[in-house]
């Protein structure tokens, strides 16, 4: 048994001190009083010092890191890789993400993120597959080569992950409202993003099994006076999620501000999007025969089209606090409860609670991260 001591704790109420919490194994087993002596007795105790004790942020939307880009090569040594580049910015849980491409590719990813749930490596959910069911005109950096509408046997192999989540991102208007529900039907976190859709496609998607929005606000329709568009859909829907990238240059602050406005609470949560740069010293790489440049956080083609970006997610808490003024809880929340409830993992993850992983983020005064522990085990 362990017992994380002398720290600040936030629990799913409030940010609490004079507690201990116990975790046995892979997980917190009691949130008790730090003064209870009996229980505390044969543990092995973890002073932090009077730190942030926090759970650990999910990132729903990760495309590398460590150097290396999850599509060059989907293996499990990539996700481990990419794992640990996230790791030391309190990422406890991740979901490997390929850009779209050929269905080899795709069927390499999905084996990869199966065996390396199965060999145990930390903090590996799932998979994101984001496209190649996407629009041309709101491409992005992705490849319009590789966009294609799903068949049968390509909704079948997106549904095939046999461990973890799957969350797949598409554009409705290209797949249409019967392949959203096989994919809902069949478990799959379905995600409109890259997508021209007007309102009313939009609210039909929604109702066939969409349950969020990819990065808001970028590479979809915009809120308009008499079109409202994918962001106004998602912004008047009270039961989706949507991911934000706060990364300075993606989202303006008042934008991040109005989506905080309008948007119910918990159901905005932080992604990074993040590239090869993130824990390495890596400024350029290539992708789909691009040059991608990535300097002050940004990363960018030739043409200075966004291809992710070099954000991690420690940071993206900070400047969601800097940029919004909401309280650390809250925006620690956003990195970590609430990409739980969208990816259906509330009742193991992104909480500290008895029951959870045991997965956890220490934090200095400045939100920095000190420590990560995945399942009970530092790694950082």
């Amino acid at each position: 048994m362990k017992a994380f001591l002398n720290a600040q704790v936030l629990t799913p109420t409030a940010i609490q001190t004079g507690l201990a919490v116990l975790v046995d194994g892979d997980r917190i087993v009691d949130i008790v009083s730090a003064d209870d002596d009996a229980r505390l007795r044969d543990a092995q105790k973890f002073d932090l010092g009077g730190a942030l004790l926090a759970p650990g942020f999910i990132d729903c939307q990760v495309n590398g890191g460590g150097g290396v880009l999850f599509n060059d090569v989907p293996t499990v040594e990539t996700i481990v890789r990419i794992g640990a580049a996230h790791a030391r910015f309190g990422t406890t849980g991740f979901l490997p993400t390929l850009i779209s491409d050929d269905t080899a590719v795709m069927r390499a990813a999905i084996e990869a993120v199966d065996a390396a749930i199965r060999a145990g490596v930390p903090g590996v959910l799932g998979i994101h597959l984001e496209g190649p069911w996407l629009a041309p005109e709101r491409r992005g950096i992705h490849d319009a080569a590789k966009f294609l509408a799903p068949g049968s046997s390509d909704i079948a192999l997106a549904a095939s992950l046999r461990n973890g989540k799957t969350l797949v991102t598409l554009a409705p208007e290209q797949v249409g409202d019967a392949a959203i529900r096989a994919l809902a039907d069949a478990g799959v976190v379905v995600a409109a993003g890259h997508t021209a859709a007007d309102y009313a496609g939009m609210r039909r998607a929604l109702d066939a099994g969409v349950r969020g929005f990819t990065h808001l606000f970028n590479a979809m329709t915009p809120l308009g006076s008499r079109e409202p568009g994918v962001v106004g859909a998602a912004l008047d829907d009270a039961g989706s999620w949507c991911g934000l990238i706060v990364d300075g240059h993606h989202l303006h602050p008042a934008t991040l501000r109005i989506a905080l406005a309008a948007k119910a609470n918990g159901k905005l949560f932080l992604v990074t999007d993040a590239m090869p740069a993130v824990g390495s010293g890596t400024e350029t790489f290539t992708l789909n025969g691009e040059t991608i440049t990535c300097r002050d956080g940004r990363c960018v083609n030739a043409d200075g089209t966004l291809a992710g970006s070099a954000l991690d997610m420690a940071a993206a808490v900070r400047n969601t606090i800097a940029q919004t003024g909401i309280d650390r809880a809250e925006a620690l929340r956003m990195a970590s409860t609430y990409p739980a409830d969208f990816l259906g993992l509330a009742r193991t993850h992104g909480r500290i609670a008895p029951g959870s992983q045991a997965d956890f983020v220490v934090l200095d005064d400045a939100m920095d991260i000190r420590e990560t522990w995945i399942g009970g085990r530092r790694v950082f």
